[in-house]
């Protein structure tokens, strides 16, 4: 997993309408970039929904908000517009973004196991550097955390 210091890896992938995205689109800014398992599932949405209330905060604060799993743009289009989610969702059909950043692992549900997106968030800093990682994300009150950090990041 990328770690806290390390330059955050490169990538461009798709957003919900077929448009190419950065991660270096957004040098000079903050990012929060998180990564989540599926478009529509509770805690998925719970987690878009929190980010998406907090959304002005974080833009005080110079940061955008980047939303990443292995869904297709038109998953995306559907979950943005039933949630009016006001950040952009990004595409990673083949784990190549998450096996970057390390959070593409086996998981183990029901007594299976398989590979899955495990739901992490990664706060950039705006000259690309990782400054915090919250790894094996529990949905409730990681807006808030992030937001704390991002504020502890910005008073610096």
């Amino acid at each position: 997993m990328v770690e806290v210091g390390q330059q955050a890896p490169a990538f461009t992938a798709v957003d919900a309408t077929g448009r190419q995205v950065k991660l270096s689109d957004f040098k000079g800014r903050h990012v929060v970039l998180y990564f989540y398992p599926k478009d529509m599932t509770p805690g998925c949405t719970t987690e878009a929904c929190d980010f998406r209330d907090a959304y002005a905060e974080f833009g005080k604060l110079n940061a955008m908000i980047l939303g990443i799993s292995p869904d297709g743009p038109p998953s995306h289009q559907k979950f943005i517009a039933k949630y009016q989610l006001p950040f952009p969702l990004l595409s990673d059909p083949d784990h190549t973004i998450a096996g970057k950043y390390g959070v593409w692992q086996e998981k183990k549900l029901y007594g299976k196991t398989f590979m899955g997106i495990v739901r992490t968030t990664f706060l950039i800093d705006s000259t690309g550097k990782v400054r915090k990682v919250f790894p094996k994300v529990k949905v409730s009150g990681h807006t808030e955390e992030v937001l704390a950090a991002l504020k502890a990041l910005a008073e610096r």
